[in-house]
C-alpha cells in the first residue's frame, strides 16, 4: 500500500455544496443528553420562560434560550472555562453543532451572543433551570432531600492583586508605597523612587497586610482579598455547595464575596437549598445538615435549631475550647442546639454522615471547578458570576443523572467505558493463557520427556 500524502492547496475553494460535506455521526453522550432533555420538554420551558425578555416582532431573531443553556452545558462536559473557548469549541466540532441544533451549512453562536443573552436574562431564569434539572431528578425517583451537606471552596476572580487600589483615596500600590518610603524618610519628598527601589523597600518592611476594608479592585469591586488553597492570596470569591448526601445532587450552588464568614452564608444557602426543591414541585424538607467544624458557632446552631417550623439537626464538629461554654448570656435554644449537636456528634451516625460529607461534597467541588472549568471565572461582578456558576452546578447534575441512568456521566467517561471494555478483554486472554498452556508449551513439554527417555537418540 502506497503512503498517502497531505493536499498542498494554495487556496481554498470559495463555495462549496453543503450534500458535499460528509455527514458526522454525532456523539453518543450528547445524542442520549438532547433525547433526554427533549423527553423532559427543555426547549419549550426555556423559551416560555425567557420571552418576557425579549420584544415580538422587533429586530432580529436572536439564538434560541435552548441553544444558549446547552452551550453553558458543554462549558461543564468539556472543561472549558471561557465564553471564547466555548463558542470555538462547538464551532470547530459538528458533533457539537449538531448537538445544538445547526445544520452543516449553518454556523454556530458567537461569544457576544452568549454575553449579550446573559445579561439579557436574570439570575432568577438562570434559578429556574437549575430547579428544572432537579424536578427532571426527582420525577426518576432520584433525589432524597433529607440530609445534606454544606461545604465551599474559593473561585479565582478576573482580577490582579497588582490592580487593587485604596479606597478612601483611590491610590495605587505604587504610589502607597512611594508615600511610605517619604514619611519614613528614606526618599526626599521632590524624589520619584523607580520600581526597583519600590520592591526593594515593600520587601524589607514589616507588617504588610492587606485589608478587605482598605484596598478593593477596581476592575471587579465584588471580588474579595482572599488566601487560596494552595496558600496564594488572590482576588475570589467563595463559592457555597448544599449536596444532598443520599443521591449527591446540588441542591444549590450560591456565589458570595470571598470574605464572607461560613457562619454567616450556611443559612441563606440551606433557605436557597429548600426553596429550590419548592419551585421544583419536590414535596421534600431538609431535616440534617452536616458540616465540617469552620461552621460551628452558638448562634448558627441556635437559628438552624429554630429554623422552619421544625427544624433541622446539625451535625457539625465542635472546634477544641480552652475554656467551658458560658451559658449564662446564651438563650435556652442555642443551649439545646449546642448539646444537642454535642451528643449527635458522639454517636456512630454523626461520624458516618461526616465522612460521607468529606467524599461527596469534595467530590461535587471537583467536578465542578477542576474538570468542570468552574475555578477561574473569567466574568466580573457577582450577578455574572453566580448565572455561569449555576449553569455549571446544573450541568453536574445532569452529568449526575445521565450516568444513574445510563451509566456514564461525561462525553470523557464514555471514552473510558471502551477502554474499560478492552482492558477487560485483554485481562480474560491473559488468564486463559495461563490457565490453560498453549498448544506450543504442551510441544515442548512432551519432547523434554522422550528426549529423557532416550539419550541417545537425542545425541
Amino acid at each position: 500500500m502506497g503512503m498517502g500524502r497531505r493536499k498542498r492547496q494554495v487556496q481554498e475553494e470559495l463555495w462549496i455544496a453543503s450534500d458535499s460535506l460528509p455527514n458526522v455521526p454525532q456523539h453518543a453522550f450528547y445524542e442520549k443528553l438532547n433525547a433526554l432533555l427533549t423527553e423532559a420538554g427543555f426547549d419549550d420551558f426555556v423559551e416560555e420562560l425567557c420571552e418576557p425578555y425579549y420584544t415580538a416582532n422587533v429586530g432580529r431573531g436572536s439564538i434560541p434560550p435552548g441553544v444558549y443553556f446547552r452551550m453553558l452545558f458543554v462549558g461543564y462536559f468539556e472543561g472549558i472555562d471561557s465564553q471564547r473557548g466555548i463558542a470555538w469549541r462547538c464551532a470547530d466540532s459538528r458533533s457539537l453543532a449538531k448537538f445544538l441544533g445547526y445544520g452543516r451549512e449553518e454556523s454556530t453562536p458567537d461569544h457576544s451572543s452568549l454575553s449579550n443573552t446573559r445579561d439579557r436574562l436574570p439570575p432568577d431564569v438562570h434559578d429556574e433551570v437549575f430547579c428544572f434539572v432537579l424536578q427532571m431528578a426527582d420525577e426518576r425517583r432520584l433525589l432524597k432531600g433529607k440530609t445534606v451537606a454544606v461545604d465551599t471552596t474559593t473561585l479565582e476572580a478576573n482580577a490582579a492583586m497588582k490592580s487593587i487600589v485604596r479606597r478612601e483615596t483611590g491610590e495605587d500600590w505604587k504610589e502607597y508605597v512611594t508615600q511610605l518610603m517619604k514619611e519614613e524618610g528614606a526618599i526626599d519628598e521632590d524624589d520619584e523612587p523607580s520600581d526597583e527601589e519600590i520592591r526593594r523597600y515593600d520587601k524589607q518592611r514589616k507588617n504588610k497586610k492587606v485589608s478587605n476594608d482598605e484596598w478593593q479592585s477596581p476592575a471587579d469591586p465584588d471580588s474579595r482579598i482572599t488566601k487560596m488553597k494552595d496558600g496564594r492570596t488572590h482576588l475570589a470569591y467563595k463559592a457555597e455547595h448544599v449536596i444532598d448526601l443520599d443521591s449527591e445532587f446540588l441542591l444549590a450552588a450560591e456565589v458570595y464575596p470571598g470574605d464572607a464568614a461560613d457562619t454567616n452564608t450556611m443559612l441563606p444557602s440551606l433557605t436557597k437549598a429548600q426553596q429550590n426543591l419548592h419551585e421544583a414541585d419536590v414535596c421534600k424538607k431538609i431535616e440534617e445538615v452536616v458540616a465540617d467544624k469552620g461552621y460551628h458557632s452558638a448562634d448558627l446552631l441556635g437559628e438552624c435549631y429554630r429554623w422552619g417550623h421544625a427544624g433541622v439537626r446539625t451535625y457539625i464538629p465542635e472546634p477544641k475550647r480552652k475554656t467551658p461554654w458560658n451559658w449564662e448570656d446564651r438563650s435556652w435554644s442555642q443551649q439545646q442546639a449546642v448539646c444537642g449537636n454535642h451528643r449527635r456528634m458522639k454517636g456512630d451516625r454523626g461520624k458516618r454522615l461526616q465522612r460521607q460529607r468529606s467524599e461527596r461534597a469534595e467530590r461535587s467541588f471537583a467536578h465542578v471547578c477542576e474538570t468542570g472549568g468552574a475555578r477561574r471565572s473569567w466574568l466580573r461582578g457577582l450577578e455574572k458570576v453566580n448565572k455561569r456558576y449555576t449553569m455549571t452546578a446544573a450541568a453536574r447534575n445532569l452529568g449526575l443523572l445521565m450516568r444513574k441512568r445510563f451509566g456514564v456521566g461525561t462525553p470523557r467517561a464514555l471514552q473510558g467505558v471502551f477502554s474499560l471494555f478492552y482492558s477487560l478483554q485483554l485481562t480474560t486472554v491473559g488468564f486463559r493463557n495461563v490457565l490453560r498452556p498453549s498448544y506450543r508449551a504442551r510441544t515442548i513439554t512432551t519432547a523434554r520427556q522422550q528426549n529423557q527417555q532416550s539419550p541417545a537418540t537425542a545425541v
